[in-house]
């Protein structure tokens, strides 16, 4: 069963509701950004995401392929969501960035970013670019 949680940036420029189990699965990647900066991936499909303000708050990085549109708020820096590179038609959604009172357990999951393309093969990511 699926309910509403809503999160956001720090400085709350950002904010946003994703429709996910009460129960979340979260990926722990080691790769050199989510790493650094201890991002927790919570995976939706993009139509479970809604982006309730802050647009114009954005701002977009990409490194590497290019692939991924990392998306942090121009005023506080954080990276409460992204579109990844493993699910080009999904949102990758900070688990840390959620308000607290909806989320009633995470389990975590890690995936080896450092060597990604070896690691998205493995757990069967579409088209590995």
């Amino acid at each position: 069963m699926e309910l509403t949680h809503r999160g956001g940036c720090h400085c709350g420029a950002v904010r946003f509701e994703v429709d996910a189990p009460a129960e979340i699965e979260v990926s722990e990647c080691n790769c050199s950004i989510c790493s650094r900066s201890g991002y927790l991936h919570l995976i939706v499909p993009r139509e479970r995401f809604r982006l309730l303000c802050g647009e114009q708050e954005l701002t977009t990085y990409r490194f590497g392929t290019g692939l991924a549109r990392h998306l942090f708020c121009r005023t506080c820096g954080i990276k409460s969501f992204y579109a990844p590179r493993s699910h080009p038609d999904g949102i990758s959604v900070n688990a840390r960035c959620l308000d607290e009172g909806t989320v009633a357990r995470t389990s975590l999951r890690h995936f080896d970013g450092r060597n990604w393309e070896q690691a998205a093969r493995k757990r069967g990511y579409g088209t590995v670019a």
